[in-house]
C-alpha cells in the first residue's frame, strides 16, 4: 500500500516527518511519498481528497470533516506566540483602516485575524512574498507565518499584534490551534490506526533524536542559522504534536466555536479525532 502525506517545505515539518522519510522509523510493508506544498495549496487539494493524510490548517478543517479525520497527533500550536501582523517601523500601529497582505483566504492565520478584527481589509499574496512586500511599501502590512515570526525585526519591521499572543490572553492560556494532520476516513479503520501509529512513532523519533532530525529540517529553513532552526522546530513541534491532551482539544474546539459564532466557517464543527 502506498500513503502519501503532504506536508509543507518548513522546517518544523520536515522534522515531524524526518522519522519516516529517513526510513529510521520501520514502515510496516507501507510506502510513504513525501509532498511538499505551502499550506494554502495543501487547503486546497483536500477540498479534493487528493492525498491520503495531508497537513491542514484548522480553518480548513472545518469544511473538510466529512472526508477526514484529525490525527491525535501533528499539530502546530503557538503557545503564547504566533502568526504576527507587521509593519515598517514608520507604518501603521493597528489594523484600522489599512489593507493585511495574508498567505490564504483557508490559513488559519486569516482566521484568527479575522476573529481578532472582524472588519479588516485583506489582500492575498504568497506567504513567501509578504514580508518583502511590506518592506517595500507594496503592503501597508503582512501577516506572518512560518519563518517570518522570527526574522521580522531583522528586516526591519515592527509588529502590530501577535495573534497567538492575543489568544492567550483572551482564553485565559490556550495555545492558538494553526495546522493538523488529517488522515481521509475512506482508508477504513485497520489502515487509518496503522498510519497513525506510524507518524506519531515519526514525531516521537524526531523528538527523542533531536540532532540528527534537526541537521535534516535545516534544508528546509529557508534561510534560518540552526538556532534559529532550532528555536523554530520547538515553536511548533512539541509535546501538543505528539499528543492534543485536553488543553490542546479545548483549544481546538474554542477557536472553531469562535469561528461559527462569527459565521467565518460554514457551520458548526464537531472535532472527530482518528484513534
Amino acid at each position: 500500500m502506498k500513503i502519501t502525506v503532504a506536508h509543507s517545505p518548513d522546517s518544523d515539518d520536515a522534522f515531524m516527518h524526518y522519522g519516516l522519510a529517513s526510513g529510521k522509523v520501520p514502515t510496516e510493508g507501507i510506502e510513504f511519498g513525501h509532498l511538499l506544498a505551502d499550506i494554502e495549496t495543501l487547503n486546497q487539494a483536500a477540498f479534493e481528497g487528493k492525498y491520503e493524510v495531508s497537513a491542514v490548517s484548522f480553518h480548513a478543517y472545518a469544511h473538510l470533516t466529512h472526508k477526514y479525520l484529525l490525527l491525535p497527533h501533528g499539530s502546530s500550536m503557538g503557545d503564547d506566540y504566533g502568526p504576527i501582523v507587521v509593519a515598517r517601523v514608520d507604518g501603521p500601529s493597528s489594523t484600522k483602516g489599512i489593507t493585511v497582505a495574508v498567505p490564504g483566504t483557508l490559513t488559519t492565520a486569516l482566521l484568527a485575524l479575522r476573529i481578532f478584527d472582524p472588519d479588516v481589509k485583506y489582500t492575498l499574496m504568497p506567504f513567501d512574498r509578504i514580508q518583502d512586500a511590506v518592506r517595500e511599501g507594496e503592503a501597508q502590512a503582512g501577516l506572518l507565518i512560518h519563518e517570518g515570526q522570527l526574522t521580522y525585526q531583522d528586516e526591519g519591521l515592527k509588529k502590530i499584534v501577535d495573534l497567538g499572543e492575543w489568544w492567550a490572553e483572551r482564553t485565559k492560556g490556550l495555545p492558538l490551534p494553526l495546522g493538523g494532520n488529517v488522515i481521509r476516513k475512506d482508508l477504513g479503520g485497520d489502515t487509518i490506526r496503522t498510519v497513525s501509529r506510524l507518524l506519531h512513532d515519526s514525531i516521537a523519533y524526531a523528538l527523542d533524536h533531536r540532532d540528527e532530525a534537526l541537521d535534516y529540517a535545516l534544508q528546509f529553513g529557508r534561510g534560518l542559522d540552526r538556532a534559529k532552526a532550532d528555536r523554530f522546530v520547538g515553536m511548533y513541534v512539541n509535546q501538543l504534536t505528539l499528543e492534543y491532551g485536553e488543553r490542546g482539544r479545548t483549544a481546538v474546539r474554542r477557536l472553531l466555536e469562535e469561528a461559527w459564532d462569527k459565521r467565518l466557517i460554514p457551520a458548526p464543527v464537531t472535532v472527530e479525532y482518528s484513534s
